[in-house]
């Protein structure tokens, strides 16, 4: 399975010629360094909630205009999906199949932010072997202790570094993605993963530096 990053929370995962994206937000396509044309061969795409660095309609549309995929998401992006008429599957709670993927959905609650309300929010489980907490660390989430890999929210105004790197502890997983950092300039995202590589080291846990769009890992 690879899992390739194209900015902030923007993921796609290939495995035996399926692709799946995830959440193909705002930020992604904010400074051209992407652009929907690289998703041309998409499967599906599944988005986790209606945050704008999540979901963005116009690309969206763009993106299934060309690659013809499938949508899946939840109820209440799914309100949002009506108003431009773009078809969508419903995916929330249970066990799911997407070409070689094997998908467990789960509610989970949007970490507080200042002067919004919390959105509906779909986690998963990929391949018993992924992680995807979105933008949560709900302690119900320790459940999934050890797992291969954490897709990690690595900057937010949701959580301190502190918060981030104490929400991974207890997950201890055997390595971690960095996602979520589409906020920051190169540099400074390039100096907080090797900050959060040398503290996670001194734990055994494999943190993946990922700095450049369609850098990825294979598990």
């Amino acid at each position: 399975m690879k899992i390739t990053k194209y900015v902030h929370s923007c993921l796609l995962f290939e495995q035996d010629g399926y692709q799946l994206l995830f959440d193909p937000g705002n930020y992604t396509f904010a400074d051209n360094a992407v652009h929907p044309g690289l998703f041309n061969e998409v499967d599906a795409i599944i988005v986790t909630h209606v945050h704008a660095d999540h979901l963005d309609t116009g690309n969206l549309q763009k993106i299934i205009s060309r690659s013809g995929a499938a949508i899946y998401t939840n109820t209440q992006v799914g309100d949002e999906l009506d108003k431009e008429d773009i078809p969508y599957n419903l995916m929330e709670e249970g066990e799911y199949e997407l070409g070689p993927f094997k998908l467990k959905a789960f509610s989970l609650q949007h970490e507080p932010l200042l002067n919004s309300p919390l959105p509906q929010m779909t986690g998963f489980i990929i391949n018993d072997k992924v992680l995807h907490p979105v933008d949560s660390m709900e302690d119900m989430l320790t459940e999934h202790k050890n797992i291969e890999l954490l897709l990690m929210v690595t900057m937010a105004p949701f959580a301190s570094e502190v918060q981030i790197a104490n929400f991974a502890e207890k997950i201890q997983p055997k390595q971690i993605f960095p996602v979520h950092d589409g906020y920051a300039m190169p540099g400074f995202v390039k100096a907080r993963q090797k900050n959060y590589a040398n503290y996670f080291a001194k734990m055994n846990i494999r943190f993946n530096e990922l700095y450049e769009p369609g850098s990825f890992v294979i598990i």
